[in-house]
């Protein structure tokens, strides 16, 4: 009689481990990996007009590169509900045959416009 009760208690965790892996695989198929903005586009793109300039870039410490193909893209001022939040840099991999170009705050009207970076063919 014990013996059974042991193997129920098996088989419960095998089938309660096998729902939630089926549960949360589910969940994960609905998921998109999109680049963050600025960071993963091929062409030049305009951003939102701020109303005031921006801050100096923030110092950052590099950290090291995780692989040797690796490019380092700087933080920058973003402007999001009015106000400028500093986005930090990161470490990312280039697609073949491409340089990254960083984005840069510009004068425009009353205000200032932010121009994103981009991947630019060599």
């Amino acid at each position: 009689m014990k013996a059974n009760a042991n193997e129920r208690r098996r088989l419960f965790a095998r089938a309660a481990a096998m729902a939630l892996a089926a549960g949360g695989a589910a969940l994960l198929a609905g998921c998109v990996v999109a680049p963050l903005p600025g960071y993963g586009a091929y062409e030049p793109a305009d951003g939102p007009l701020a109303d005031a300039a921006p801050p100096m870039p923030q110092y950052e410490v590099v950290p090291a590169a995780p692989g040797p193909a690796y490019v380092w893209i700087g933080g920058y001022w973003a402007w999001h509900l009015g106000r400028y939040a500093w986005i930090g840099g990161r470490w990312a991999m280039p697609p073949a045959g491409h340089g990254w170009v960083p984005g840069y705050w510009r004068r425009e009207g009353p205000g200032w416009r932010w121009r994103g970076g981009y991947w630019r063919r060599r």
